[in-house]
Order: structure tokens, then C-alpha cells, then sequence
């Protein structure tokens, strides 16, 4: 999203990171921090980060407030990238080599463990008054985020996934620490546990649309954007696009290219084929869509000034817009 307070939150993001990460620099305590140094350079959008600060805004404190809580769940969210590109064997991460393929399984395991406790470091800078919410929240959320991605693992082994479970998955997987970056940035600022409440509401509608798209452009996308296309199909996730395909009459072509790896350009071509003749894209488009409407609402009946309500109403239509 191009827009001035964006860029100027995202700014003093990095710098702050940047800060902090010189306490824990390249190349010393062998080599643990190298990992973790550069999957943070390959960049990304600091979505998590800048919700964090801007609701510490919209709530009448400093973005300055909310950075422990930005340099948290941007460390914890790299972090979870690290552990599950090992978990789902990707060759990339943002157009470049993953760090397990760098540094192999076992550093890439050491190294995101690390990151986690960076984490926790970060997060300890809150202000004292503040920390006790944050915390709780900070640490439920990590647990249903591992929660989300075992239930994510689990759905590989089953045919029977229905769409409710898929969405309650992307919710912990995904969804809840959007949510929890926009409740804890609010509490950086003194907010109440109703408005953190209400930020949360806003962050996992939000965060539900940002999977859906996710699906969609792992499937759909375009490689230029360095991202490989197809990773989904090839590792028989049960995406919101499988399981409405295997709920029609294409549910034989799923059942046929289950488990082949052999021929992974055909797999991917002939499922992208079933899913598109069973509308699965459409529909997924449609559930986006209803997830943004609803934190539109949401957001609608937070009272923010006109400033803010503009700046969180565009950070919901790039959920929809992005390409990568």
C-alpha cells in the first residue's frame, strides 16, 4: 500500500529493528544469528509491524510505543516462516534460496528457536504498565499459531476436511496474530481491554482474507513475484480451493493426482484445471471478499477519526489487491 504514513511507519519499523538486532550481529555466536539476519533482509511488507504501530496511533499514543510489540510479532512471524519452510520442503522464500536450503535443517531449526527468544527479548522493552496484557496476548497467540499449523499438517492426511475446519485453521495459523498485532499495538498505547478487543475483531477478518488471497496466489500467481506456484498442490494441502473442488464433480481429479510426485508440472496444471471448472477460484474470491466486508464493519463501528478509518480501510483492500 503506497501511502505516506505506511512508508513512514514502516521506516521507523526497520530502524528500530536494525537497533535492536546489533546487540545479536552476523557472524558471531557461530554463526546462529546469520539465518536469521538474512531471512529479515529479504524484506516482506511489515504488515504486522505497521498494524502494531499505527493502532498505537489511532488510539492517541507514539508508534514509538508499539515497536517492542512490532520487533515481537515480525521476529515471531519470521521466525514461523523459518520452521515451516523446512516443514513444507520450499525452495524459496521471497525469491530467494530458504534458509534451510542455506544452512540445512538443523541450523534453520537452531536458528528459528533463536528467533523466538529474540522475540520474547523484543517484547520485554514494553512499557511496564502495559505488559502484563500484551504478554498474555503475545503468548496465546504464539500457541494458536502452532496449534494452526499442526492442524495445517494434519489436514494433508485426510480427504474429509470440510470448510468450517479450514477456516478455523487459517484463523489460528494465520489470522490471529494480524489480530493480536492491532490488540497488542493498542495496549501499547493504554488502550482498554474493550477497544483491544475490538482491534482484534477488525485484525482476524482481516487476517482470514489474507489466507484465502495467500491460496490463491500460491495457486494462481504469477513466479515473477518470486514465489514458486503450485507449492500447495504439490504438497496436497487442503486449501479453501481443494476442498470446494473435492465437494464436486471434479472430485475424481483431485483423488487421481493425490500423492503423485513424480510429475509435478502435470499435478499442478491438471489440479489448477479441476479447480477452476469447479468455480473453486470464484468462490474463494467470494469468501475474501465477505471476510473484508466484515472488518469493514467492524472497523466501521470504532468511531476512528477520518484519518485513520481512511489509512485501515485501504490496509483492508490491499489484502485483496496484493500480488505476492
Amino acid at each position: 500500500m503506497n501511502h505516506p504514513v505506511i512508508a513512514r511507519l514502516r521506516a521507523q519499523f526497520e530502524a528500530g529493528m536494525a537497533e535492536f538486532l546489533t546487540e545479536f550481529p552476523e557472524g558471531s555466536s557461530a554463526g546462529i544469528y546469520d539465518p536469521i539476519h538474512y531471512l529479515l533482509k529479504l524484506g516482506g511488507k511489515r504488515l504486522r509491524p505497521v498494524l502494531a504501530m499505527a493502532a498505537a496511533e489511532a488510539e492517541g499514543g507514539e508508534a514509538a510505543d508499539a515497536l517492542p510489540v512490532a520487533m515481537a510479532v515480525e521476529t515471531f512471524h519470521n521466525f514461523t516462516l523459518m520452521h515451516d519452510d523446512i516443514m513444507d520442503a520450499a525452495p524459496l522464500r521471497r525469491g530467494q534460496p530458504t534458509v534451510h536450503l542455506k544452512w540445512g535443517d538443523n541450523a534453520a531449526i537452531l536458528s528459528g528457536d533463536t528467533m523466538y527468544t529474540l522475540a520474547s527479548l523484543a517484547l520485554a522493552q514494553t512499557q511496564p504498565a502495559h505488559l502484563p496484557a500484551i504478554t498474555r496476548t503475545f503468548y496465546k497467540t504464539a500457541l494458536e499459531v502452532c496449534v494452526g499449523q499442526q492442524l495445517d499438517m494434519s489436514f494433508e492426511r485426510r480427504a474429509d476436511v470440510t470448510i468450517p475446519e479450514y477456516i478455523e485453521m487459517i484463523r489460528l495459523k494465520t489470522s490471529v496474530l494480524l489480530a493480536g498485532s492491532l490488540a497488542m499495538g493498542a495496549a501499547s498505547a493504554g488502550a482498554s481491554a474493550e477497544r483491544q478487543a475490538a482491534w482484534y475483531r477488525f485484525g482476524e477478518r482481516i487476517g482470514l482474507a489474507f489466507q484465502i488471497q495467500d491460496d490463491l496466489l500460491d495457486t494462481f500467481g504469477d513466479e515473477a513475484v518470486g514465489k514458486q506456484i503450485g507449492g500447495d498442490i504439490l504438497a496436497d494441502k487442503k486449501t479453501y480451493l481443494w476442498i470446494h473442488t473435492a465437494a464436486s464433480a471434479q472430485a475424481d481429479e483431485l483423488s487421481a493426482w493425490t500423492s503423485v510426485s513424480d510429475r509435478p508440472a502435470e499435478k499442478i496444471e491438471a489440479i489448477r484445471g479441476a479447480m477452476v471448472a469447479a468455480g473453486a477460484d470464484q468462490a474463494a474470491r467470494e469468501a475474501m471478499h465477505n471476510f473484508v466486508d466484515e472488518a469493514m464493519s467492524e472497523l466501521g463501528a470504532m468511531g476512528l477519526n477520518e484519518d485513520h478509518h481512511v489509512l485501515f480501510a485501504g490496509l483492508a483492500r490491499m489484502v485483496t489487491e496484493r500480488v505476492s
